[in-house]
């Protein structure tokens, strides 16, 4: 549902998104998803977008239809210049090759070029399987990792590394916003207090509303 709402979001914006990574859950849904958005400020729009989100429904897939929550971490980080420097031992990588997944069709690999990265020291675990070849798919999930350390490098130098969904258990307390479908229809942004009771227009790509209370609270005056 969050993917739907990214993707809606971003066709609103006209931004262009490129699947890097996708693996379905176990029974339903989506385990985890890594999209690349492209477009004018994309980054300043979204990056406040990082963190827990808690949804409150009742489960299609529970014969009882009894009422789930469920949780879903985001993370946000920019595409960094190829100057700014990252250094990363390759003792501390953990590379797996494995055969590429996803929704299906013509663009799944037959062959053994996705690959996961796990950069030891963080437990950061990054994966690609878009690319047809295995180099190009290293020198993504590469790219990708780069970008995620640093974010972490820029929190510590900043003192807010507890912003960071990393350090963040996903569980009751530490979500960013929640999704409540039922027994009533609300979405409330818990950092600036933002709420709207229209979630089907929510969940249709427009969140500007929260973007924006969101960029305008962290405005220094």
């Amino acid at each position: 549902m969050l993917y739907r709402m990214y993707l809606r979001f971003c066709e609103k914006h006209k931004f262009k998104v490129e699947l890097l990574d996708y693996e379905k859950g176990e029974e339903a849904g989506i385990k985890s998803v890594t999209f690349k958005v492209i477009g004018k400020l994309c980054y300043g729009y979204l990056k406040g977008e990082s963190g827990v989100h808690r949804l409150v429904r009742i489960s299609p897939f529970d014969s009882n239809k009894r009422r789930h929550t469920s949780f879903a971490a985001i993370l946000v980080t920019p595409e960094i210049e190829e100057d700014i420097n990252i250094e990363i031992d390759e003792k501390d990588l953990k590379i797996d090759i494995y055969r590429s997944s996803g929704p299906g069709g013509q663009g799944v690999n037959t062959t053994d070029s996705a690959v996961r990265i796990t950069h030891l020291p963080t437990g950061i675990v990054v994966t690609c399987q878009n690319e047809r070849s295995q180099i190009q798919n290293k020198a993504q999930a590469m790219k990708i990792l780069k970008s995620r350390l640093f974010v972490i490098q820029q929190a510590n130098s900043n003192n807010e590394i507890n912003s960071l969904n990393e350090f963040k258990n996903i569980e009751f307390g530490s979500q960013i916003r929640s999704y409540v479908l039922h027994p009533y229809k609300m979405i409330k942004d818990h950092r600036t207090n933002i709420e709207t009771s229209n979630v089907q227009k929510v969940l249709d790509g427009e969140i500007d509303i929260f973007i924006e209370a969101y960029l305008n609270s962290k405005i220094k005056l």
